[in-house]
Order: structure tokens, then C-alpha cells, then sequence
């Protein structure tokens, strides 16, 4: 019974390192250790022969019958079953033939042949559900394992979840307070376009966009520049913040966060300074009567084409350029605003005379005398008013711009890029045209198309 013993042992031993027992495992211990000495004492004695056969196969028999009892009995021993349960009819059969030898021996040697081949069958048995058991077990670990992993993967993905969902949440918050801000902004740069509509109506361009451009730029540039560096800054935060606590220079990011500050205060201070510009601009700005009357087209252009020239003069005494008149003479009134359509004249021709007497061209075609060239001609139930010059032209890139608000060729500081586009929405209101026709180093017309009336 040395065989059997030593499967008691084992089982005894196994159930010691897997147990599933978490509190007074103690005696447990200490009966599993005394369980293993029994199936040790009994291998000794089986080898000795110090005790008859029948009584050690009697003492190995209660051992095992108390193991199985320990398993099946006690549940933080169950992980014992299946190693019982493959050797048990082993042992059943062993423990019956040591015992039949015992008792009858002439009998057991009618059947010993029998019982070899039982036991021979109840081995194989005990080797198939062990084999089955193990592959089982690695099966369930590996189930337990994915089982862990998903339970991981999940409590990953909810907590990324979580995550996100805050960060949506303050990007959300952020964004809603972008949008109110920038509805703010656009309610006040319209109610500020608005004042310059009427600005730009009601005063010279040319004396009014070199105001605007030469005072409010200057802040506006320095707003642009702080904003940028400041946002390179956060850039520099968040970068030094990415990075391990040990590795972190909190000082070198309290240093960043006080120039972000400084930033702050400079871009408050000049966005004061250009909104106080902008405030004491519409507080200078003056309304007309906006009332239509029948008006002489012929003396109107000429009007503002004499104030033009000798306007640009006065303030220009490098100033040096022609113009030349060429008016139909059967030209009816026409019902118009007379100051908005002056206006808009006012600026056709302040471009033109820009356009031709610029410097560089001059210099670059020094036998071309700059001409501004007024005409106009009656189209059955129209009129039409050309303002041409003999400048360098509009290139074909930016010709579709030139309408859009705030789009400028000149240099910094000397346009808003309002001029045309309010022209074109004046001539446009009075139910006419505003078109161009340029090619590069062939001059520029401008052409105004308004109804008669008739």
C-alpha cells in the first residue's frame, strides 16, 4: 500500500497550498500536517513489516476515507475533488484485493488476475481524469484570465470614459463661453461698423482711414503680439506639466504663469487704448438727412473731382497729377442721396489719383503723366459714371477682393479697406452697379451704374 499512501500524501500536501480557506486555516494546518505524518509513518512501516499488512491496508484505508471526507465535507477544500475523484476507484480496488489477500488468500488467488486488471483499467482511469482535469484547469485559467483582462479593459475604458466626458464637459463650458464672447464681439463690431458706415459717408476717406489705420493699428499690434506669446507660453506650460513630478520645474512654470499675467495686463491695457480710439472716432462722426433729390450728375462729379485733387495737393506737395472731364451734356437729374453718391466718387477718385501717382509706378514709367479720367453717358433709362486712371492695374488675384470689407492694397496705415466696400453698398442701395475693369499695366475703371428714374 506504499503506492497508496504516497497519492494521500500528495492530496494532503496539495490541499495545503490551495485551499481556499481565509480564516482558521491554523488548525486546518495543523491537521494536514498530521495527516501527512500518518501517510508518511505508514510507508515506513509498510517497509519495516513492523505491523501486520492487514492492519496497515486497514490504517491506509481511514487515511484515504478521511481525505475524501475533507473534501467532499469542508468547502475550502473542494479543489481536492477532481484528484479524489480519479484515484478513488484505484484505491477502491487496491484496498479491496489487500484486504480479500488478508482474509482469504486461496480465494484471492483465483481473482488476482481480475484484480490485476482492474487496477490496471482504474490507473489508466486515474491518469485520463487527471490528464482531462489538467487541461481543464489551464482551460479555466485561461478564461479567468481574458475574464480579468475584459474586466480591466472595462474599468479602463470607463474610467477614459469619465475622463473624456469631463474634458467635454469643460471644453463645452469653454467653448459656450467662446461663442457668448465672440456674439459679444461681433453684436459690437457690428454696432462699430455701423458708426464707421456713417463715418465713412459722411467725412473724407482719405482723411479718415489715415486716422483709423495710423491709431488703432498700433495697439492692435501689440494685442496680436502679447496674445501669441502668451500662447506660446501655455504651450511651454503644458509641455513642462506633461512631464514626471521629479522631472517637473514648477519654477520655471510660476515664471511662465507671471509673464502670462504681464500679458494680460498689456493686452487689457491696449484693447482699452483702441476702443477708446474707436469710442472718440463715432463720438466726431455726423449724420445727413439721407433724403433723395433730383441732382446734377455732371456738376456733382465735378465737384468732388476738383475737392480731390486739390484736397490731395494740400496734403501732399510732392503731389503731381492731371485730370480730365468728359461729360454727356444730355444727362438728366437723377433722384439720388447726393452726399452718399459724393462720397462714393470722393473715393473712386482719391484711389485713382493714389493708384496713378504712386511713387514706385512713376519712377518705373517716368514718360507716363498720371491721369484721372471723369466721364459720363446716358443708357436709356440709365446713367453711367466712369472713374479711370492710367496706374499699374488690378492684378487678376485680388480683383474678386476688392469689394470685401476691410481688404486693402495700400500700405499699413494708410486704408481700412472699407472705402470700396462701402461705395458698393451705397451704389447698391441706390438700386445700381458697381463694377471694375482692370488689367495689369493697362489702368483701371471703375464703373457706376444708377437708374434715372424715368
Amino acid at each position: 500500500m506504499i503506492l497508496e499512501n504516497i497519492i494521500s500524501i500528495f492530496i494532503l500536501n496539495y490541499l495545503r497550498k490551495n485551499r481556499d480557506l481565509t480564516a482558521d486555516f491554523a488548525k486546518w494546518e495543523k491537521l494536514l500536517k498530521i495527516g501527512i505524518g500518518i501517510g508518511v509513518a505508514l510507508i515506513f512501516l509498510e517497509v519495516t513489516h513492523l505491523l501486520p499488512d492487514f492492519l496497515l491496508t486497514v490504517l491506509t484505508i481511514a487515511l484515504f476515507a478521511a481525505l475524501s471526507y475533507l473534501v467532499y465535507r469542508v468547502p475550502g477544500f473542494s479543489k481536492g475533488k477532481s484528484f479524489v475523484y480519479a484515484v478513488l476507484p484505484y484505491f477502491i480496488i487496491t484496498s479491496a484485493g489487500q484486504l480479500i489477500q488478508n482474509l482469504a488468500p486461496d480465494f484471492f488467488g483465483k481473482i488476482d488476475t481480475y484484480f490485476e486488471t482492474a487496477e490496471f483499467f482504474a490507473f489508466i482511469w486515474a491518469i485520463s481524469v487527471w490528464w482531462t482535469g489538467r487541461k481543464q484547469k489551464k482551460a479555466l485559467d485561461a478564461e479567468r484570465l481574458k475574464a480579468l483582462e475584459k474586466e480591466k479593459e472595462f474599468q479602463m475604458s470607463q474610467a477614459l470614459k469619465a475622463q473624456l466626458e469631463i474634458q467635454v464637459a469643460e471644453r463645452t463650458a469653454a467653448l459656450t463661453r467662446q461663442k457668448e464672447e465672440l456674439e459679444t464681439t461681433l453684436s459690437e463690431l457690428k454696432a462699430a461698423q455701423s458708426q464707421l458706415i456713417q463715418a465713412e459717408k459722411m467725412a473724407s476717406l482719405g482723411e479718415l482711414t489715415a486716422g483709423i489705420a495710423h491709431e488703432i493699428q498700433n495697439p492692435l499690434n501689440f494685442v496680436n503680439n502679447f496674445s501669441e506669446v502668451s500662447n506660446e507660453l501655455i504651450e511651454e506650460i503644458e509641455e513642462e506639466r506633461s512631464k514626471k513630478q521629479e522631472a517637473r520645474d514648477e519654477e520655471l512654470i510660476d515664471e511662465i504663469l507671471k509673464d502670462i499675467k504681464e500679458n494680460l495686463g498689456k493686452i487689457a491695457h491696449h484693447g482699452k487704448r483702441a476702443d477708446g480710439i474707436v469710442k472718440g472716432m463715432l463720438q466726431h462722426s455726423r449724420t445727413g438727412s439721407g433724403q433723395k433729390e433730383l441732382t446734377d450728375v455732371n456738376e456733382l462729379a465735378d465737384e468732388f473731382l476738383r475737392l480731390s485733387y486739390h484736397g490731395l495737393r494740400a496734403k501732399d506737395k510732392s503731389f503731381n497729377a492731371d485730370f480730365k472731364m468728359d461729360f454727356d451734356a444730355s444727362l438728366p437729374k437723377v433722384n439720388i442721396v447726393s452726399q452718399d453718391i459724393g462720397r462714393v466718387l470722393l473715393n473712386l477718385i482719391n484711389n485713382a489719383f493714389y493708384a496713378c501717382g504712386n511713387s514706385e509706378y512713376r519712377i518705373k514709367n517716368p514718360e507716363l503723366k498720371p491721369t484721372v479720367t471723369v466721364s459720363t453717358k446716358k443708357l436709356g433709362k440709365k446713367i453711367q459714371i466712369t472713374v479711370s486712371d492710367n496706374g499699374p492695374g488690378i492684378p487678376e488675384d485680388i480683383k474678386e477682393k476688392i469689394f470685401q470689407p476691410f481688404f486693402t492694397t495700400k500700405p499699413t496705415g494708410q486704408g481700412t479697406g472699407l472705402g470700396l466696400s462701402l461705395s458698393y453698398d451705397i451704389v447698391k442701395a441706390h438700386g445700381g452697379e458697381l463694377n471694375v475693369e482692370s488689367a495689369a499695366g493697362r489702368g483701371t475703371h471703375f464703373v457706376i451704374t444708377l437708374p434715372t428714374g424715368h
